[in-house]
């Protein structure tokens, strides 16, 4: 009886398995996207990387860094997933990591240590931007691409900049993944409100920086209400909460494991556009003309070809209206700040 049963749940075991392949078969079929990462090796690109390996959306998985990227890919090849998976080093390799690609994202460079602004960063992020654009126009230039760099408020200018020299530049496909500030802000809301995060979803809108960071907590689902006091608390939380982290880790690095979460959820929603699921929406820093700032962030619905439709503001509280209107000198700084670095440096 007892062998009888084992050969019963052996046999459970195997069609159970032989059906799973049959799904994962079926998903990686039908979805056929190509996504590279440049910054694979870093403390954003390795669980960014293993995320998007995990995902039956990516069919082609393309890790790009300057050191240790094809050992990074070797490990990751080794998990059961379809996303075929391989590393490039050094910019020799640009052009065979990035060919062919549907999606690009970029969290290359240096992270913040404590004392440190996003701005901070501006030197060394700006040029390391300024590379990978020029290597996305010439070998990828139909591509979408998630800017994850710091000061993304100046380095998605930057990108911009870049293509619109090499003559390929689609507004409606370079994007700040500015995603961090939505997941913060829907953690900490729902904590507060002693809901389930995953079920909170809050707007965030403006940039990725400081007071540039506006989340619409009148705009909130479910809807919630906060006393003035507790409101402002809350904003200022969501808006310094990357310096929270740097803090935290006391020198050791930044936000790495929340942005590539963050990263991902971006990414995926890219991949679900492309394969045209429709009502797909995020936020994300891009060229707009909703402000009076020449890049902001804003709901967007994305479609094969990227933007399908920026979703405006929506209806603001007065608070939220005094938020607006301080973030937009600091945002006009900082996108001309991007402008002018590859105005100098060309």
């Amino acid at each position: 009886m007892l062998s009888t049963m084992n050969v019963i749940l052996s046999r459970a075991a195997v069609s159970s398995e032989v059906a799973n392949q049959v799904r994962r078969f079926s998903i990686s079929s039908r979805n056929n996207v190509k996504v590279a990462v440049c910054g694979a090796s870093g403390g954003i690109g390795q669980p960014l990387a293993l995320l998007l390996k995990q995902s039956p959306l990516v069919t082609k998985l393309s890790l790009y860094d300057i050191v240790h990227t094809p050992g990074v890919a070797a490990d990751l090849s080794h998990i059961d997933t379809p996303a075929v998976t391989k590393g490039y080093n050094g910019p020799e390799s640009l052009k065979d990591a990035l060919s062919g690609m549907d999606v690009v994202i970029i969290p290359a460079g240096v992270p913040r240590k404590p004392g440190m602004t996003r701005d901070d960063l501006f030197n060394t992020n700006a040029s390391i931007v300024r590379d990978l654009a020029e290597a996305c126009s010439k070998y990828c230039p139909k591509a979408m691409i998630g800017i994850i760099s710091n000061p993304v408020n100046s380095t998605v200018p930057i990108f911009s900049e870049i293509a619109k020299k090499a003559g390929t530049l689609d507004k409606k496909k370079i994007f700040g993944v500015t995603t961090l500030d939505v997941v913060r802000s829907n953690a900490f809301i729902a904590e507060a409100k002693g809901l389930d995060p995953r079920k909170v979803n809050i707007p965030v809108v403006g940039g990725h920086a400081g007071i540039t960071i506006i989340p619409l907590i009148s705009q909130a689902t479910p809807s919630v209400k906060f006393e003035k006091n507790e409101l402002e608390a809350l904003t200022a939380r969501i808006q310094d909460a990357g310096t929270e982290v740097v803090k935290a880790k006391a020198g050791s690095g930044s936000a790495t494991l929340s942005m590539a979460y963050a990263g991902a959820r971006f990414a995926f929603s890219l991949c679900r556009a492309i394969n045209g699921e429709s009502n797909v929406v995020e936020c994300a820093y891009i060229a707009s003309d909703v402000t009076e700032a020449t890049y902001f962030s804003t709901p967007l619905k994305l479609g094969k070809d990227g933007v399908a439709q920026n979703l405006g503001l929506g209806k603001l509280s007065a608070y939220e209206q005094d938020l607006v209107k301080a973030a937009i000198p600091e945002l006009q700084k900082t996108i001309k700040k991007g402008e002018d670095f590859v105005n100098k440096s060309s």
